[in-house]
């Protein structure tokens, strides 16, 4: 990319961003937690699955199990049960309760607070670190990735990948590291409110005009 272009691309990613802020002011995660560790399950179980329905999840779970060493000592098959209407819930149940093993046995019954430690817990990868830093910890280390974040950073033009380590690596190019968490949050909001996956409302987005609309049927925007 030329210098003229990449001046050009971070002109648009500043507007894009201040146009988010202004629509979505105080935006941030929808998960319902009180603890890192909270924090922590509550991601995994938001893997191909609302945050909403998470939430009515652990309402009730959060009253059973409150520390790691609750979540390690669990019944795996009664757990499953538990988070059953999240999908994916023998996969979770198991990432859940060896991560909270490694946690009592590694971290002293501490969800860590360094990427490179969380990342080596069962069904924590950088999306889920990168939530967990910021919203238990206040660290900002990196931008939490998800879906509505890989298909609007996409379709917004402000990466031409669709891995989300190297959109990650794009959209931190592109901003300021204390707007990291921002982007996720905001992005995130936008996706839920205009820019969905199967049927985007692009003649009523506010950023039609700063849109790429890459990957977009044109019978949304035409």
């Amino acid at each position: 990319m030329s210098g003229k272009a990449a001046v050009a691309k971070r002109a648009k990613a500043a507007r894009i961003i201040s146009a988010l802020r202004k629509h979505y002011p105080g935006s941030s995660t929808a998960l319902s937690f009180r603890s890192p560790m909270e924090m922590l399950v509550s991601t995994i179980l938001s893997a191909q699955c609302t945050d909403a329905r998470v939430n009515i999840v652990t309402k009730e779970l959060f009253r059973k199990y409150k520390t790691a060493k609750d979540y390690a000592n669990a019944d795996i098959r009664k757990l499953e049960q538990e988070i059953r209407s999240t999908g994916f819930y023998r996969n979770k149940a198991k990432n859940i309760i060896a991560a909270a093993k490694l946690i009592e046995g590694r971290f002293n019954g501490e969800v860590p607070d360094k990427m490179e430690d969380l990342v080596t817990l069962p069904g924590v990868a950088r999306k889920t670190a990168n939530i967990v830093l910021w919203n238990s910890y206040g660290i900002i280390s990196g931008i939490a990735v998800d879906t509505h974040v890989t298909r609007l950073a996409y379709r917004l033009g402000l990466t031409g990948n669709t891995d989300q380590n190297k959109i990650e690596q794009d959209l931190m190019a592109l901003y300021a590291r204390k707007d990291w968490p921002h982007i996720t949050n905001f992005l995130i909001a936008h996706g839920r409110a205009v820019c969905q996956a199967k049927k985007p409302l692009c003649r009523k987005c506010f950023l039609f005009r700063l849109c790429s609309k890459k990957g977009v049927d044109r019978k949304f925007w035409d």
